[in-house]
């Protein structure tokens, strides 16, 4: 029987609140838990959701979200102070595009999914570059979301874990537990297909995989990318495993 804290945590306003802790890394040590949250956008939590993160004590919030998308919904807890990582949605867009020329499709949603993942590598690394600063800086627990908590989200997180040593195969299995727990906003982009609303209300492994083809293009592998894109030196990986690693 496991005594690990629970790693979703179920609210009502927030689908997708998850702690990256306990997982293992290459060395043999394990990520801290109740130190690193992700989640979907915390405009919407209720009373109670608001005591349970007061009881985490969650006290900085990392947003990645757009202008539009962070004013829709701003965080409700008054003692998070939340720093803007923008990185404007341009996949609704994309989708509304193709569906006006009348090429839109379940498999060309897919790829202008992908086509967003490889993009948050090739103009969009400052803004993880600054997460990892704060993260260097701020104090733990703290919480990094987007508006679902799954895309950008998903590949800062699976940034975090890399650079904490998390094998791949258990940083897949992270990003793919949106797909379990993740409630998707019936509202949203209601003009849609539903096959294309699937495509975009969920993950999938390719969509990770084409961030990190990106990184092989840019950087030509992901050391390097970590060294030279997001500024992690050899002393800063050791802070940063030192901060959020136990044994």
């Amino acid at each position: 029987m496991s005594d690990s804290p629970a790693r979703h945590l179920s609210l009502q306003g927030a689908s997708n609140f998850r702690d990256l802790g306990g997982y293992p890394t290459a060395d043999g040590r394990t990520t801290r838990w109740r130190h690193i949250f992700r989640s979907n956008h915390l405009g919407q939590l209720t009373a109670d959701d608001i005591e349970i993160v007061r009881a985490l004590g969650v006290r900085s919030a990392f947003d990645f979200r757009g202008l539009e998308e962070r004013a829709a919904g701003v965080c409700v807890v008054n003692e998070i102070t939340v720093h803007s990582l923008p990185i404007e949605p341009t996949v609704v867009a994309a989708l509304r595009a193709e569906l006006a020329r009348g090429s839109l499709t379940a498999p060309v949603a897919l790829d202008i999914m992908r086509e967003s993942y490889r993009n948050y590598v090739r103009h969009n690394t400052h803004s993880f570059r600054t997460l990892f600063g704060h993260l260097l800086e701020d104090r733990a627990p703290l919480v990094i979301h987007c508006t679902a908590g799954k895309d950008r989200t998903g590949f800062a997180s699976a940034l975090i874990l890399h650079a904490l040593g998390v094998p791949d195969d258990v940083i897949a299995e992270d990003y793919l537990l949106t797909n379990r727990y993740y409630k998707r906003d019936a509202s949203s982009a209601s003009d849609l297909p539903a096959d294309v609303l699937d495509a975009i209300g969920s993950v999938e492994a390719s969509y990770l995989a084409a961030a990190f083809e990106a990184v092989g293009d840019d950087y030509g592998d992901l050391e390097t990318y970590l060294r030279d894109g997001l500024k992690l030196g050899a002393a800063e990986r050791t802070a940063l495993q030192e901060r959020y690693l136990q044994a």
